[in-house]
C-alpha cells in the first residue's frame, strides 16, 4: 500500500500473497510496510517480476511485520531501485529473514521459482536491517512508529503509525491466538484507520484435539509399517510439530524407538532460532524449556545432507518425515511424495494453509495424479488435514481482535482471498455500521 498525501496503495488485495503497503505522511514522507513475494497461481507468480510504481529513492523507511516469504520475499529489489535506507524489525525476524531470503535464493536457482535478485542485493537487506523492540515507539520522520507482537510467529508484529492528525495500524498476520509456542496476539487499543488481513474471515478453525490427531497418524504408521509424510512450514509450524511430538512421546502415546526426520535444512536452522529466544515463548513452552529442550526426543533426527535426506527410503520400519514446503511446491517434501505417495501404507498429512494452485491444494482436492519432476506419480496414500493448527487467526480472532480497537474509522482488508473478506467485511459492517469497510484492488490508491 502507498499513500501519497492522503491516499494509499494496496498490494496483496484479493489474494493472500505479495504483501505491499505504502504510506504517506502528511508531511509527505513515505514508508513502506513489507514487500513479499507473490506465491501459488502462474498469474500471481507474475506479479514478482512486476516493480510497483512507487518512488523508492523517496522512500523514508521500511517496516516489516515478519520473515514471511509474502511479506519479505521482494526486499532485496528495493536496493536495486534506489532504496539506500533502514528496514525496520524485530532481532528474531531479522535472524529468520537471512534464512528465508537466502533459502528463496537457493530454491530459485534450482528451478524452483523466480530468481529476482542476488547474494549481493540479500547483503544490503541485512546490512540494512535496524533491530526494533517491542512498545518502544521511535521516529521516522514525523511520524511514531510503534511495534506489538502479533503473535504469528517467531518476531511478528502489527505496527502503528502515528501521524499528526491520525493513527494507522497495520496487522501484519494476526496469530491463532492462544498460540501454541509463541507469546500470545497483543491487541492494538486505538486506531482511525486499520489495514487488516482477513485470511481466515470466512471460517472458524475446527475444535480439534491436535496431539491426539497427531497420535493417531503416528499409531496407525507403527501398525502398518508405513511412512507419515507432512509437509511443513519451516518457520512456527515446523517448531510446533516437534514440540507435539516431544509431548506425545513423553506421555508413551506413540512408541519412543519410531524415527521422526526433520528433512529441511531451513527448518533446522529456525528450530536453533527458536532455542535462542526463550523471552518469545508462551508460559507453557517456558516452563518446559526450563528442564528440556522442547524441539528435541528420543528418536529425532535431524537432516541437513541432500544424500542423507534420499538414504531415507532405504530405512525400514515404522517413520514421520518433516520436509518442505508446507505447500508441496517445492523443496524434500517433493522427492519423498515421488517414492512414498503411490503406496497405500503411506500417510501424507497437511497442517497448513494451501494456497490454489499448489500441489497441496489439488491432492486434497482430490487429485488421483501429480507431476513431480516431469513424471505423473499416483496418489495412494491416505490424505488427512489438520486445520486447528494454523498460525492464523480465524474468523471469530479477527473479529476479537478489532473489538479491541475504540473506535476506528475505516477498516482495509488485505492479505485474503474473496470470498473471506467479503464475508468478514459483511461482519464488520453488522457489528460496527459507522465503521467504512473497503476491500481494496491490487495497486488501487485510497484516501485515508
Amino acid at each position: 500500500m502507498i499513500l501519497y498525501g492522503e491516499n494509499s496503495f494496496f498490494v496483496a488485495a484479493g489474494t493472500v500473497t505479495g504483501s505491499c503497503f505504502c504510506y504517506v505522511s502528511s508531511a509527505d514522507e513515505f514508508i513502506m510496510v513489507d514487500f513479499g513475494m507473490f506465491q501459488g497461481l502462474p498469474e500471481l507468480q507474475e506479479l514478482n517480476g512486476k516493480i510497483p510504481q512507487i518512488p523508492f529513492s523517496k522512500l523514508t523507511g521500511v517496516l516489516l511485520t515478519h520473515a514471511h516469504l509474502d511479506h519479505c520475499g521482494r526486499l532485496p529489489i528495493l536496493y536495486r531501485q534506489g532504496y539506500s535506507g533502514k528496514i525496520y524489525m524485530t532481532k528474531a525476524t531479522r535472524e529468520i529473514l537471512e534464512l528465508t531470503l537466502l533459502d528463496t535464493l537457493k530454491l530459485a536457482r534450482h528451478g524452483e521459482g523466480p530468481v529476482l535478485f542476488s547474494e549481493q542485493d540479500v547483503s544490503s537487506v541485512l546490512r540494512s536491517a535496524s533491530i526494533v523492540d517491542y512498545h518502544v515507539p521511535f521516529q521516522l520522520g514525523s511520524v511514531t512508529v510503534e511495534f506489538f507482537d502479533a503473535g504469528h510467529i517467531l518476531g511478528s508484529a502489527s505496527i502503528v503509525l502515528t501521524d499528526a492528525t491520525k493513527k494507522i495500524v497495520f496487522s501484519g498476520d494476526i496469530g491463532n491466538f492462544p498460540e501454541d509456542i509463541v507469546r500470545p496476539t497483543e491487541f492494538i487499543k486505538e486506531a482511525d484507520s486499520i489495514i487488516m488481513e482477513s485470511t481466515y474471515g470466512d471460517r472458524l478453525h475446527p475444535v480439534e484435539d491436535v496431539d491426539a490427531l497427531l497420535g493417531e497418524q503416528v499409531k496407525a504408521i507403527e501398525q502398518s509399517g508405513g511412512t507419515l509424510l507432512i509437509p511443513s512450514f519451516s518457520i512456527e509450524r515446523t517448531q510446533d510439530l516437534l514440540h507435539r511430538f516431544d509431548h506425545l512421546k513423553t506421555s508413551r502415546k506413540i512408541a519412543a524407538q519410531t524415527k521422526i526426520y526433520l528433512d529441511s535444512p531451513m527448518g533446522s536452522s529456525v528450530t536453533d532460532i527458536y532455542e535462542k529466544h526463550p523471552e518469545l515463548y508462551n508460559d507453557e513452552l517456558s516452563e518446559h524449556a526450563r528442564h528440556d529442550n522442547p524441539f528435541n526426543f528420543q528418536g529425532f533426527h535431524e537432516v541437513r545432507d541432500s544424500k542423507e535426506s534420499q538414504s531415507i527410503h532405504h530405512e525400514i520400519g515404522p517413520k514421520v518425515i518433516i520436509a518442505g514446503s508446507g505447500m508441496m511446491n517445492g523443496g524434500r517434501i517433493l522427492s519423498h511424495a515421488k517414492f512414498y505417495l503411490p503406496s497405500p501404507s503411506t500417510r501424507l498429512l497437511f497442517v497448513g494453509f494451501q494456497a490454489e494452485g499448489t500441489m497441496g491444494r489439488r491432492i486434497i482436492e482430490g487429485a488421483e495424479y501429480v507431476l513431480i519432476d516431469g513424471t505423473e506419480v499416483l496418489v495412494r496414500a491416505e490424505v488427512a488435514v489438520i486445520h486447528a493448527l494454523s498460525a492464523h487467526a480465524d474468523q471469530k480472532q479477527l473479529l476479537d481482535w478489532f473489538g479491541h480497537i475504540s473506535s476506528p474509522q475505516k477498516v482495509f482488508l488485505v492479505h485474503g482471498e474473496n470470498p473471506a473478506r467479503e464475508v468478514l467485511g459483511d461482519l464488520i459492517k453488522h457489528i460496527a455500521p459507522k465503521v467504512k469497510v473497503h476491500m481494496p484492488d491490487y495497486e488501487e490508491e485510497i484516501s485515508l
